[in-house]
């Protein structure tokens, strides 16, 4: 394996073969495997680009040749930063196809990141469009470049600046169908080593390098879109960026592809753009997060469309509230399905079938059955069924360690390889139920708030259309909850309102938020997640300015 990762111990590597987890094909070879059964059909969509399978694989790997030709071997690491298109579809199979690795960035990310991610991977090449919006990568791609030895290739979907190559141009140039297959035989990457390289998810730090072999992401996505019920026949929308995990492999993309479905590039969340799709494409899955759901739910937009192909709105990223599960449920006329995960393996899904308690409360099951999971408290000791402690795991597509960082190992992983995911849960069985973040809790003198808990209460308010809660700081308690809440359009919600009807739900006394700001709307990820860490920090900005000035919180 790739110097600076680590592998599966060898007794579970053994099993995990031996049961069938482990195909022993590339990511590559999936998708060639798929277009061989179906070489005509539709494989992805976007705008008016229509590819076939066999479009997708032939122009893959004609890119791959051309990489090659540009110096780029197997092993090394190429940081792409395209948007959802054909680019970068046909980036990342090609560079799969060679052995070489992307390290798949997202399109918000900046200097500060991409620069840490060329040098933490040392990227020989990057991957990036000419400009969105006013934004121009090329100017950004110059910049970074010149501080970090290993890179010797920029490549752009678009105009190149100088000294930048053009895929365009790569993906145009002709070659021979033989010379194609003469150049990739020789080059068949080991399915056991690393095919790509994610990122890790947080939002206090520079994230880690989280290194996926083939072997384990073909699981990965073969496992989603298993409990997904992809087959053939799913048309699957991905809204949010390819290059997470989430749209990438669970079940994503990737899945979709392992069970020759079709993937439809939606341009943006927008409902309108979002249900005319799903009627003229016959969607059957979207995969969204709670800002786009709620959207949809508030809107009166998708009853204009023909939606019934629709049959799963999948969620994840944070766990949807039963409230919302249900009304998507009964406006849509689909199965909510949440998805509870990490880049650095395990994936938790709601099965179909399950029964109205899970489907509405639950944050879904392994979807592996090799799987191990237990919840362990601070000493990582194991609590029984229904205590809330840490999720750990370990299986055949959890990780063993990050890329070259041995002290996060240390935090991360216990002495027996689990994986701690930093989420509090309780567990009924092998259902999951998340609580929030282990630093997502509220100390309010030392009572622990769950945000996760009084959220899901919040959001049932008949005026409220989102809500996130955080703490902000007391210099008697510590901590308090400040609710931060979204209302629905032409509301209006008063503290004293919101919080009579928290006491209808009988909570305890400590858990009621003590402050209430309303907004438009709340600061994001690319992917959907909610920055607490910003809104944490504009709430104390705020009250030391209030106090600054003689206010009274």
């Amino acid at each position: 394996m790739l110097e600076g990762c680590m592998p599966w111990p060898a007794d579970q590597a053994a099993r995990y073969r031996a049961r069938g987890w482990w195909e022993g094909i590339t990511i590559a070879e999936m998708l060639s495997r798929s277009a061989a059964r179906h070489p005509e059909k539709t494989a992805l969509v976007c705008a008016k680009q229509r590819l076939s399978y066999r479009d997708l694989v032939e122009t893959s790997d004609r890119l791959a040749c051309r990489f090659l030709d540009a110096g780029i071997k197997p092993l090394d690491r190429v940081v792409v930063q395209l948007p959802n298109g054909p680019a970068f579809v046909h980036t990342y199979f090609a560079l799969t196809r060679i052995g070489a690795i992307p390290v798949t960035a997202l399109r918000a990310h900046r200097h500060t990141e991409i620069r840490h991610f060329l040098r933490a991977s040392g990227a020989v090449a990057y991957v990036i469009p000419d400009r969105i919006g006013d934004f121009d990568y090329r100017s950004m791609a110059a910049e970074v470049q010149s501080g970090i030895r290993s890179l010797h290739s920029v490549f752009v979907a678009g105009e190149p600046a100088a000294g930048q190559r053009d895929l365009r141009e790569m993906f145009a140039a002709p070659m021979p169908a033989d010379a194609v297959r003469a150049a990739l035989s020789r080059l068949r990457p080991d399915a056991s080593e690393v095919a790509t390289m994610l990122l890790s998810g947080g939002t206090t730090s520079l994230s880690k390098l989280i290194p996926r072999t083939h072997d384990d992401y073909v699981l990965n996505a073969r496992l989603c879109g298993r409990a997904a019920g992809f087959g053939a026949d799913t048309v699957f929308m991905a809204i949010l960026p390819l290059g997470h995990n989430y749209n990438l492999s669970s079940p994503g993309m990737l899945g979709t592809f392992y069970y020759g479905g079709t993937v439809v590039l939606a341009p943006s969340g927008d409902p309108a753009e979002v249900f005319s799709l799903v009627e003229g494409e016959r969607v059957t899955t979207i995969a969204a997060v709670i800002p786009l759901i709620s959207n949809w739910l508030n809107s009166p937009l998708p009853d204009g469309y023909d939606i019934s192909s629709l049959k799963v709105i999948q969620n994840g990223g944070a766990r949807l509230a039963p409230e919302l599960r249900g009304r998507l449920r009964a406006r849509f006329g689909c199965l909510p399905q949440e998805i509870y995960g990490t880049a650095e393996g395990l994936i938790n899904m709601v099965p179909l079938d399950a029964p109205e308690e899970y489907l509405l409360h639950s944050s879904g099951m392994p979807v592996c059955e090799d799987d191990e999971i237990k919840v362990i408290d601070d000493a990582g000791n194991e609590l029984p069924d229904g205590a809330q402690g840490e999720l750990a795991t370990r299986g055949p597509y959890t990780i063993h360690g990050y890329y070259h960082a041995p002290d996060k190992d240390a935090e991360a992983f216990t002495a027996d390889g689990f994986y701690r995911m930093g989420d509090i849960v309780r567990k009924q069985g092998r259902y999951v139920y998340t609580e929030g973040r282990k630093k997502d809790l509220i100390n309010r003198g030392g009572e622990k708030i769950s945000c996760e808990e009084v959220e899901n209460l919040i959001v049932a308010h008949p005026k409220v259309k989102a809500v996130t809660l955080v703490a902000m700081p007391d210099p008697v308690f510590g901590e308090k909850a400040c609710a931060f809440v979204i209302a629905k359009d032409g509301q209006s919600v008063e503290f004293a309102e919101l919080i009579a009807f928290l006491r209808q739900q009988k909570i305890a006394s400590f858990k009621l938020p003590e402050r209430l700001e309303l907004v438009s709307e709340f600061p994001v990820s690319p992917v959907g997640k909610i920055l607490k860490r910003q809104l944490r920090e504009a709430i104390a900005a705020k009250m030391e300015g209030e106090k600054a000035g003689g206010a009274v919180a």
